[in-house]
């Protein structure tokens, strides 16, 4: 193996623990938020947000578009960032910051059963034994109760539905970038594809919500608006320019395996936070991360 290539995988491992620990805190950030705001708010506010940050970057790189480009790249922030704020915001209305985490992790599965349906993309038996491995890992974290080892699926909050419905939205962008934008850089994708959903979520915000009055009448709103932007900048804008970097140098899989690390920083802060650990959560956890390394090794 030659050193160009050693540290190519270096990078991308980098690249993937960074992302990790951004997108792990996100849960938590999501959860201070919704002490103040609705789940509309946070989603939009956290678009909003994101996509103001990136707007140097976005304004200058549209006009070079084609309506082709322009039409993918809607959906790109329709499917990778819009519909999964709400979705994710909803879902913590129910579910705790740490089994959100954990539930994020079905996402390489969407990954490989939609390249397959749509976009004639190929699994190896190592990639699937790894899957297979991580998702017998979400399994055990999902079921695991407090009092009875492990639980049955009607333990799990039905919000858990609007998880994997954001995880199949991530199915579907991961393998948009990956093979309909071949000559876009990632961070035009990010930018630009966030500068075409902000009007729509703008308009939510201001139109739709109580979120002006919440940030001026209500106490604690401008420490939870903190957190939202921390969430949209860092956790959307930032974490997504990292996550295409990946998906353009690596491959789809491999970029979607940062889901399986995410549960182990969701849950850390769950823990701080005052949620329960228990001894499933490890075993899931273990089997986890056995998965993410059958499943990428070499």
């Amino acid at each position: 193996m030659s050193t160009t290539t050693n540290d190519s995988n270096l990078k991308n491992w980098g690249l993937l623990i960074l992302l990790s620990l951004i997108w792990g805190s996100s849960f938590i950030l999501i959860k201070r938020g919704l002490e103040v705001f609705s789940p509309g708010e946070v989603g939009a506010y956290r678009i909003v947000a994101a996509a103001t940050f990136l707007l140097p970057l976005s304004i200058p790189r549209i006009k070079n578009l084609d309506k082709t480009q322009i039409k993918n790249l809607i959906i790109v922030g329709l499917v990778g960032s819009f519909i999964p704020a709400f979705l994710f915001a909803k879902a913590q209305t129910e579910l705790s910051s740490s089994l959100t985490g954990v539930l994020n992790a079905l996402t390489p599965l969407s990954v490989v059963v939609i390249g397959a349906l749509f976009f004639s993309s190929k699994i190896t038996r190592r990639n699937g034994l790894g899957l297979a491995i991580a998702f017998i890992g979400v399994f055990i974290l999902v079921t695991v109760k407090e009092g009875s080892g492990f639980g049955a699926f009607n333990d799990i909050n039905s919000h858990a539905f609007y998880v994997i419905l954001a995880c199949i939205c991530y199915g579907f962008n991961l393998n948009i970038i990956k093979y309909k934008f071949v000559k876009l850089k990632p961070i035009e994708i990010t930018a630009i594809s966030l500068a075409l959903v902000l009007p729509v979520a703008l308009t939510y915000l201001m139109a739709n919500t109580q979120f002006s009055y919440k940030v001026v009448n209500i106490d604690g709103a401008l420490e939870a608006l903190g957190y939202l932007t921390l969430l949209g900048v860092l956790g959307t804008a930032i974490a997504l320019i990292i996550f295409n970097i990946m998906v353009k140098t690596a491959t789809p899989v491999f970029a979607a395996s940062v889901t399986y690390i995410i549960p182990i920083v969701a849950i850390f802060w769950g823990v701080l936070d005052g949620e329960v650990l228990l001894l499933g959560h490890y075993i899931g956890i273990a089997a986890v991360i056995i998965g993410v390394w059958v499943g990428n090794r070499r």
